[in-house]
């Protein structure tokens, strides 16, 4: 009996602690015609890490030409492809700051991030397409 409670008591921990992955994020202007070139501009990078299907992101941006607006995680079809809004993120709304979410994921959205086709997109008063991307990789 004693055995018993031992091996359901590891198997109840095993079960529980649930393995992380970690990403990073490098975000980058990404003007989508040559019009663009002048309000799209910046920098920043983040770390996200999964845990179960809980994605937790944090990064930081600055130098974009205009206060952010709204930041999104999006699903491309491909990476480097632009693709769907899913979830909107927290994001500080000046020239250089941070964005940050906790998002449950869907089993086709974990599969979409462990392929690199998930994105953040911060868009700005001047640039309200997006003014910098920010991919989701090993």
């Amino acid at each position: 009996m004693r055995n018993t409670w031992i091996l359901a008591t590891v198997l109840l921990i095993s079960l529980s602690a649930q393995t992380e992955e970690k990403f990073k994020i490098r975000i980058t202007p990404v003007p989508l015609d040559g019009a663009m070139r002048a309000t799209v501009a910046g920098s920043g990078s983040g770390s996200a890490t999964l845990t179960g299907s809980k994605l937790n992101l944090n990064a930081s941006f600055e130098g974009i030409p205009s206060p952010a607006t709204n930041a999104k995680l999006h699903k491309g079809l491909a990476t480097g492809v632009r693709g769907s809004a899913f979830q909107d993120l927290t994001i500080t709304k000046a020239t250089k700051g941070t964005v940050s979410g906790v998002v449950d994921l869907t089993p086709d959205q974990v599969e979409s991030l462990r392929q690199g086709k998930l994105y953040i997109q911060i868009s700005s008063e001047k640039s309200p397409e997006g003014t910098l991307w920010g991919w989701i990789l090993k």
